[in-house]
């Protein structure tokens, strides 16, 4: 027994609300997982704010429609499923690292905002810090530079005046 019309609409609905709100979404083929192994990738998700939806192709690529993931409705083809996230390097991440311990799961693509990656592009993505990772290595860089100019600028700057005030006790 499948799922009456109305609640496949609302389902398509809900999924198109979810994407509208995500930066990257990526696209997997489970090759076999279990159950088991399924509630374990969805457990990692959900750790890391990542959404993991499997539902229907044709319901995918309606839900897709009119989305700034529509490039990549193309991808759905045989046993899909969606990792999505708000944060651009979440998704990639779980996936990826779960694909690697688990060759059932088999990335197929995905989008980071209207960028549409292949499978190297999602595990390029994958391999970048998270967003929280970016932020302090931001800050660091520009912390860093700070302090080392006024350093600079202070050692030359009293070289200087060592100069001068010898010039003028001479």
């Amino acid at each position: 027994m499948g799922m009456s019309r109305e609640r496949k609409e609302q389902e398509v609905v809900d999924f198109r609300t979810r994407l509208e709100s995500v930066e990257t979404a990526v696209i997997a083929q489970n090759a076999g997982l279990d159950m088991p192994q399924m509630n374990q990738l969805r457990s990692a998700a959900r750790a890391e704010g990542v959404t993991v939806k499997v539902m229907k192709n044709t319901l995918a690529r309606r839900a897709l429609e009119g989305t700034k993931f529509e490039l990549i409705s193309s991808l759905f083809a045989g046993p899909t499923m969606l990792a999505s996230s708000e944060d651009p390097v979440a998704a990639a991440k779980v996936v990826y690292n779960f694909a690697r311990e688990n060759d059932k799961l088999v990335i197929v693509g995905g989008a980071i905002g209207l960028a549409v990656l292949d499978k190297a592009g999602v595990e390029k993505l994958a391999k970048m810090p998270s967003l929280d990772g970016m932020r302090s290595i931001l800050v660091g860089l520009l912390q860093a530079p700070a302090t080392k100019i006024a350093g600079v600028l202070q050692a030359p700057a009293g070289q200087l005046a060592r100069v001068v005030g010898a010039y003028s006790a001479k």
